[in-house]
């Protein structure tokens, strides 16, 4: 028995040696999708790789020398740039910071209360609220720049810090994802549960709600750092105190000015390097909320 056993695989070794090297039919059709994520890919890190690399180049190399070929010029072009204009690039990093720290908290808090309230309370006009909100998100940020700049030339409040954190603390889409969240992570039942033994909506919201809402809130700031942070039209149209830029419109000045003094050029490209850091920073730092809520639901499950 043992035999017959064992001289089986031999009898069929060459067929199914051939059924194993042909691709089955859902192992082909991952190709396609590998090959365009692949490119995507490519596309996207191609333009960070240049910046890392001309980073480290002196103003000599960087239009001598082959473009992906590393300098040696990296550590005068970080004594250039954090001291240029007297420190004036950790100045603009502090109002990027301002703009993008402050603008988002108040943003998600914002967005997630009324996300909450549009996804969990029946009132009149809940519907025409969140199709408006949705005509908001189909709305380019760009077109809104100017109608933001004569809103705030009006009140007087053009060239002031006021004037690029008050347009982006309403954002129709973190909205949209924190009603969307909301509907699917914080159960009516619950809600009701809470009632029934007498609880306010303001405490229902705080102790029950919002824990639930965490990493949604999570990524509606990462999502609105990220925007602001590298937002250029909107601070550029409305500040013209150099003292204020954040660190793309302070770039934007050194790449203008570079024409007349070309060690400008290396200053703003390995300011560009530098400016990549926090997001990269902020990024694996909140990657812990993610990972605890999915934890979290799997021992609940």
């Amino acid at each position: 028995m043992s035999a017959v056993t064992a001289s089986r695989p031999g009898r069929t070794g060459k067929k199914g040696a051939a059924v194993a090297a042909k691709p089955l039919p859902h192992q082909r059709a991952k190709i396609l999708p590998t090959v365009v994520l692949l490119i995507g890919a490519f596309y996207c890190l191609v333009p960070v790789a240049w910046v890392v690399v001309a980073a480290t180049k002196s103003s000599a190399e960087l239009f001598s020398t082959f473009t992906f070929a590393p300098g040696t010029g990296l550590l005068e072009n970080l004594h250039d740039l954090f001291t240029y204009g007297d420190g004036r690039f950790l100045t603009w990093a502090g109002n990027s910071a301002l703009y993008a720290g402050l603008g988002s908290v108040v943003s998600t808090l914002i967005s997630t209360v009324a996300g909450y309230g549009m996804a969990k309370y029946d009132f009149r006009g809940r519907n025409v609220l969140f199709y408006a909100i949705l005509a908001g998100v189909l709305v380019p940020g760009m077109t809104l720049a100017i109608p933001q700049y004569l809103l705030m030339s009006e009140i007087g409040l053009v060239g002031s810090y006021w004037s690029v954190l008050l347009p982006g603390l309403i954002s129709p889409f973190s909205i949209y994802l924190a009603r969307v969240y909301a509907i699917a992570s914080v159960p009516d039942a619950t809600l009701e549960a809470a009632r029934i033994d007498g609880a306010s909506e303001y405490r229902i919201f705080g102790s029950i709600g919002l824990p639930m809402m965490v990493p949604g809130m999570v990524t509606i700031f990462m999502l609105h750092f990220v925007s602001t942070w590298n937002n250029f039209l909107l601070p550029y149209i409305m500040l013209s105190d150099e003292s204020k830029f954040p660190i793309t419109v302070g770039l934007y000045t050194l790449l203008a000015k570079g024409s007349s003094e070309p060690a400008l050029y290396g200053i703003a490209i390995v300011g560009a390097a530098v400016s990549v850091i926090p997001l990269i920073a902020l990024l694996l730092f909140l990657q812990r909320f993610w990972r605890l809520d999915l934890l979290s639901g799997g021992l609940k499950g």
